[in-house]
C-alpha cells in the first residue's frame, strides 16, 4: 500500500516493485510536470552494511498516453550501474570509510549512475548518461549534510530536471490495522469486533524508498506538443503509469547473469489498484499486463469485494450500499469513471476524462493550475481542490481516504442520482485522530509525513542512526 508488497511473486522483488506512483502539474514551475516513481518500498534505515539500491538488472520505464488509447506515446526509460570506488583492492567490506560530503568523494565504496532515454514518436534519444545518485542516508557522522547530496543529484538537462535515490516514504497509511481484518482505528465503535475509537497510525512514517523523478515541459508531453487552451480541450489530459521489467532468462554462475528480451513484472497506475480491487489469483496477472488491456478486469471495478467487506465488517454503517450491492446487476460507474477512464466534466473546473477504454492510468489535466502545499487540501478533488486526486496524485495526497470514500459509494450519487450515500462513506478515512480527519499538508507532519516545496518534493531520507524507529525503548541499569 499504495503498491508496497501488493501481489505474491513482486512481493519477493523488492527492487523491480513499484510502490507508489506521483503525477503533478509542479507548483513551483507551473510549466512542468513532475512524474515521480517509487520502488524498493518498507526500507529500514538502519540497513547496513549493504544498503538498499536500484537493480542494475532491472529496466524502470515511465509511460505517458495522451491520446487516451491506454498505449505510451512518450516513454521514459532508467538504467541503472552500480561501481565500486575500492574495485577489491584493498577489501574493502563498508558502504563508506568516512564522511560523504560529495557524490564523487572516495570515501563513499558503493556508488550508482543511470542513463535516461526517451522514446516518442521522433524515436530513440538518450537524453542523459551517467547521472549520480545519492547515497543511502546512513547516517549524520557518515552524512553531515545530507540535503547538500539531495541538490547535487538533481541533474538539469536541456530544461528538464532528473533526479533517482533514496527518499522518505511520503505514503502514509495504518498498514498493521488496515490489513487486520480492516479495522480503521478511528472507526472502531462500527467495527465488528467492537472497541473505543483510537487515532490512525502512520505505519510507513519513519520510512525509506527509492524514487525516479523528472521534472519536465508540459509541451513535451500533450499530444499536440502544446500547452492546452482550457481543461477542458483535448489535449488537457494525460495518462501516466511505470512499469519494471527484468530479462526472462537469468542464470546463476559465480554471480547472475541475464539475457533475452525484457519481461514486465510490476506495474502501477492509479493506486491501490491491485492491493484492493484486484483478486489474490490474479495479481501476478495483473502486474504483467498492459493498460490497454484492463478491460478484462472491470468485473472487479464493478462488484468491488471491499464495499462487500465494508458491509460486514462495519454491521448497519452501510444500509444503503449494502442495498445497492445486494443487487447484481447494479454495477459502479462511479468507480469506473474515477479509476478506469477519467472523470467527464460533471463538475465545473474539473475532468480528466481520456475517452472510452478502460486502462488504469493516472490521469492528470495539465490545464488545472496547480496550489501551493500551503493552500492545498490533501482530499484533493473530493475536498474541492481540483489540483489534487484523482486529477493525477502529489505526494501529499490522502489516497487512501478517498478511495475509501469512493468505493463506500460516497461519490455513486454523482452518476446514479437515485443513489443516496450512507452518512459513513464520506466520513471514512485511515490515518488521522479519533474524531478528525486532517485535511491540510501541515496537519500531516504529527504522523511523519513532511514534505519539500521544491524538486524531487519527497523529503530526504531518514537516516539509520537517530531513526524514532530505531531508539531504544529503555535504558538498561
Amino acid at each position: 500500500m499504495s503498491s508496497h508488497r501488493e501481489a505474491p511473486e513482486i512481493s519477493k522483488d523488492p527492487v523491480a516493485d513499484s510502490a507508489d506512483l506521483y503525477a503533478f502539474v509542479s507548483p513551483d514551475a507551473d510549466h512542468t510536470v513532475t512524474i515521480i516513481a517509487n520502488y524498493v518500498p518498507l526500507q529500514l534505515p538502519a540497513a547496513g552494511p549493504n544498503f538498499y539500491e536500484f537493480g542494475d538488472d532491472v529496466l524502470y520505464e515511465i509511460y505517458i498516453d495522451n491520446n487516451g488509447d491506454g498505449v505510451e506515446d512518450v516513454t521514459y526509460q532508467f538504467r541503472f550501474t552500480t561501481t565500486l570506488t575500492d574495485q577489491g583492492s584493498n577489501d574493502i567490506f563498508l558502504y563508506n570509510t568516512g564522511q560523504i560530503h560529495n557524490l564523487s568523494d572516495a570515501t563513499w565504496n558503493r556508488k550508482q549512475f543511470y542513463s535516461v532515454t526517451r522514446i516518442d514518436h521522433n524515436g530513440t534519444t538518450v537524453i542523459a548518461d551517467s547521472l549520480a545518485c545519492p547515497p543511502c542516508n546512513v547516517g549524520t557522522n557518515s552524512i553531515p549534510n545530507y540535503s547538500q547530496l539531495t541538490q547535487q543529484a538533481i541533474h538539469s538537462v536541456n530544461g528538464s530536471k532528473y533526479f533517482a535515490g533514496q527518499r522518505a516514504d511520503g505514503f502514509y497509511v495504518d498498514l498493521g490495522s488496515i490489513f487486520d481484518l480492516g479495522e480503521l482505528r478511528p472507526f472502531r465503535p462500527d467495527f465488528l469486533l467492537g472497541g473505543s475509537a483510537q487515532a490512525g497510525i502512520n505505519t510507513l512514517g519513519n520510512l525509506n524508498v527509492h524514487s525516479i523523478a523528472i521534472q519536465v515541459p508540459i509541451t513535451s508531453l500533450t499530444k499536440n506538443g502544446a500547452i492546452p487552451s482550457s481543461y477542458t480541450a483535448s489535449n488537457s489530459t494525460i495518462g501516466v503509469w511505470t512499469s519494471a521489467s527484468r530479462q526472462e532468462v537469468l542464470v546463476h554462475d559465480h554471480g547472475k547473469r541475464s539475457y533475452g528480451p525484457w519481461t514486465q513484472v510490476s506495474r502501477l497506475g492509479m493506486p491501490l489498484i491491485n492491493e484492493v480491487i484486484i483478486p489474490m489469483g490474479k495479481k501476478d496477472l495483473w502486474n504483467s499486463q498492459e493498460p490497454k488491456s484492463d478491460s478484462q478486469f472491470s468485473s472487479y471495478y464493478d462488484h468491488p469485494a471491499l464495499a462487500s467487506l465494508l458491509n460486514v465488517l462495519y454491521p448497519g454503517a452501510f444500509p444503503k450500499l449494502a442495498a445497492y450491492t445486494a443487487n447484481p446487476s447494479n454495477t459502479r460507474p462511479d468507480l469506473d469513471a474515477v479509476l478506469l477512464t477519467g472523470v467527464p466534466p460533471l463538475f465545473s473546473g474539473f475532468q480528466n476524462y481520456t475517452g472510452p477504454v478502460k486502462a488504469d492510468m493516472l490521469r492528470l489535466n495539465v490545464a488545472i493550475p496547480p496550489v501551493s502545499a500551503a493552500s492545498a487540501n490533501i482530499l484533493g478533488v473530493v475536498g474541492g481542490d481540483n489540483a489534487g486526486f484523482p486529477n493525477g496524485r502529489r505526494v501529499y495526497d490522502d489516497v487512501v481516504s478517498i478511495e475509501l470514500k469512493a468505493v463506500a459509494g460516497a461519490l455513486l450519487h454523482d452518476v446514479v442520482p437515485s443513489y443516496t450515500a450512507d452518512a459513513a462513506a464520506g466520513a471514512l478515512y485511515d490515518v488521522g485522530g479519533t474524531s478528525s480527519e486532517p485535511t491540510t499538508v501541515a496537519s500531516l507532519a504529527q504522523f511523519g509525513a513532511t514534505y519539500m516545496t521544491s524538486f524531487p518534493y519527497l523529503s530526504d531520507p531518514w537516516d539509520g542512526r537517530s531513526n524514532p524507529a530505531t531508539q531504544p525503548i529503555g535504558t538498561l541499569s
